[in-house]
């Protein structure tokens, strides 16, 4: 349980040993791969009966089985070392790359892990933004549902209220409303009117009726005019006779 435990954990650990750093080079860096401590490294790969024999790397490709071997080297900063299954001196199968950065070795994550680890971050961050959005949802039953920000509250708190300023209007658009309301009174005319500020509305055809004069008083008003009428012309007089001319 231990082991597997370990092989699970390989991508999230690292391991180094100061004292190799100094003398890091293409020829060393394999003994420095190969230290008793490195969780990466496998003791049953044939590179280590090659080293407990005192043989060179060359009887490498005459053996069969786990083998490491130096990729890529960019002294003294960066080596990259593969661990490969061979099968014969022509054919091996690739199973993991270590890259050593300043000493520090490091795992390379396979295609598989990468893709497992920005899916589980992807998830990560829309779960929690699902559960940010639900902590501002608010239920109601007679209002529903509605989003409640308290950023928003506090960010009008601390805009001071500015009132806009109101253009004037130019003589056109005053002239074109005008017309506009009249020519709607005439289509639309009131039902009801409110003779003065404070009194309630009062039905159009009330107030015709009041200012509307009776046949009475205008039967009044003709027998006064009749009346004058005869008073001025007996003050005046019958008319004078003039003389005939013979």
């Amino acid at each position: 349980l231990f082991c597997f435990f370990l092989i699970d954990n390989l991508l999230g650990i690292s391991w180094v040993d100061s004292t190799w750093i100094p003398i890091l080079n293409s020829g060393s860096v394999l003994d420095y791969f190969s230290e008793r401590s490195n969780p990466f490294y496998d003791r049953t790969c044939n590179n280590e009966v090659v080293k407990m024999q005192r043989l060179t790397l060359e009887h490498l490709n005459q053996m069969v089985g786990v083998e490491y071997i130096l990729l890529h080297a960019q002294e003294p900063i960066l080596f990259i070392i593969r661990k490969q299954q061979r099968q014969s001196p022509t054919q091996v199968i690739p199973l993991a790359d270590y890259y050593i950065i300043a000493g520090v070795i490091y795992q390379a994550p396979d295609l598989g892990s990468v893709i497992n680890s920005r899916v589980l971050t992807a998830v990560h961050g829309i779960q929690s933004a699902f559960d940010e959005a639900m902590s501002y949802c608010r239920y109601h039953p007679s209002k529903g549902y509605w989003w409640h920000f308290k950023d928003h509250e506090e960010q009008e708190k601390v805009k001071p209220k500015t009132k806009r300023k109101e253009e004037p209007s130019s003589i056109f658009q005053r002239q074109r409303v005008d017309a506009l309301l009249l020519d709607l009174r005439q289509k639309f005319p009131p039902k009801f009117v409110q003779q003065k500020s404070g009194e309630k509305p009062v039905p159009v055809d009330q107030t015709k009726k009041e200012a509307e004069p009776t046949p009475e008083t205008v039967k009044s008003d003709e027998k006064e005019t009749t009346k004058n009428i005869q008073q001025t012309v007996s003050t005046k007089g019958p008319p004078e006779k003039r003389m005939r001319l013979q």
